[in-house]
């Protein structure tokens, strides 16, 4: 599926993991409900997407520690060349 394709629909797919809910909802502007669908669930792909929640809402102290759950480095880019990239890992 293309960022485009993934973008274009209208609800998340329901077989889909919660960790690609989250980004579509992060996607679509829903932030909350992003976070809320990852917030405790174990796993690095789980914490690496939370670790960019966090940098996005400006908590990069939170964002760091969830980086170093994901066994990731700290993302330096900006925050739509980082969603790609998760995209890229998590959401094909």
């Amino acid at each position: 599926m293309t960022i485009e394709e993934f973008q274009s629909l209208e609800s998340p797919l329901q077989h889909w993991t919660a960790v690609q809910k989250s980004l579509w909802y992060n996607l679509k502007g829903n932030w909350k409900t992003a976070h809320d669908l990852i917030d405790q669930l174990g796993g690095t792909d789980a914490a690496h997407v939370h670790a960019y929640l966090h940098r996005k809402e400006g908590d990069q102290w939170n964002a760091e520690y969830w980086y170093r759950r994901a066994k990731q480095n700290v993302y330096r880019g900006n925050l739509d060349d980082e969603w790609k990239e998760l995209f890229k890992c998590y959401a094909v």
